[in-house]
C-alpha cells in the first residue's frame, strides 16, 4: 500500500518557491517564485536579488534613505521577473506561478505578458496598497486567476 501522507503538488511547488526565496541576500524581504507547467513540471525558479553581474556587496540593501539611490529599490529584481527571465525554454503560456508574496504591479504586467494564467501566492502583506490594488485590477482584466495558498486547502510552513 502506498504512503498516504505525501505532499500535494501545491505544497511541493510552494515549498520550492519558499526555498528559492531563502537564496535572497535581502535582509528584510526574501521572496521566491516557481513557474510550473500544466503537466506539473518546474519550468523556472527565481528569487529577489540584484541582476547578474552586479555585486551584492556594492549595492545598498536599505529600505529607506534620504536619497532613493541609497535604497535597494532601484536595483533589486523581483523574484517573479527573475523566474520569467530565467526561463530559456520558449513560451510560458498557460503556466502557474507560485510565489511567496503577492506580486507588485510591475511584476503583474510581466506575468500577464508572459502568458502565465494562474498565480498562487503566500503572503498578501501589502493588500490595499496602490501597487497591490493595481496588480489585482490588471490580473482581473487579463483573466489571470490569483489564489491565496491557504485557499488551496494545503498548508506548508518551510522552516529550514
Amino acid at each position: 500500500m502506498k504512503r498516504a501522507d505525501y505532499i500535494s503538488w501545491d505544497e511541493y511547488f510552494m515549498g520550492v518557491a519558499k526555498l528559492a526565496g531563502m537564496r535572497s541576500k535581502d535582509p528584510s524581504t526574501q521572496v521566491g517564485s516557481c513557474i510550473v507547467s500544466r503537466a506539473h513540471k518546474i519550468l523556472s525558479i527565481g528569487y529577489n536579488g540584484l541582476p547578474a553581474g552586479c555585486s551584492d556587496d556594492e549595492f545598498p540593501w536599505e529600505r529607506a534613505a534620504d536619497d532613493e539611490l541609497q535604497t535597494k529599490y532601484p536595483y533589486v529584481t523581483h523574484s517573479e521577473l527573475n523566474a520569467i527571465l530565467n526561463y530559456r525554454g520558449g513560451s510560458l503560456e498557460n503556466t502557474t506561478l507560485y510565489v511567496s508574496l503577492f506580486p507588485c504591479n510591475e511584476c503583474a504586467k510581466a506575468i500577464i505578458q508572459a502568458g502565465i494564467k494562474e498565480v498562487i501566492y503566500g503572503s498578501d502583506k501589502y493588500a490595499g496598497t496602490p501597487s497591490n490594488v493595481a496588480s489585482k485590477k490588471l490580473f482581473d482584466a487579463a483573466g489571470v486567476i490569483y489564489t491565496p495558498y491557504e485557499a488551496t486547502g494545503r498548508k506548508i510552513e518551510l522552516e529550514l
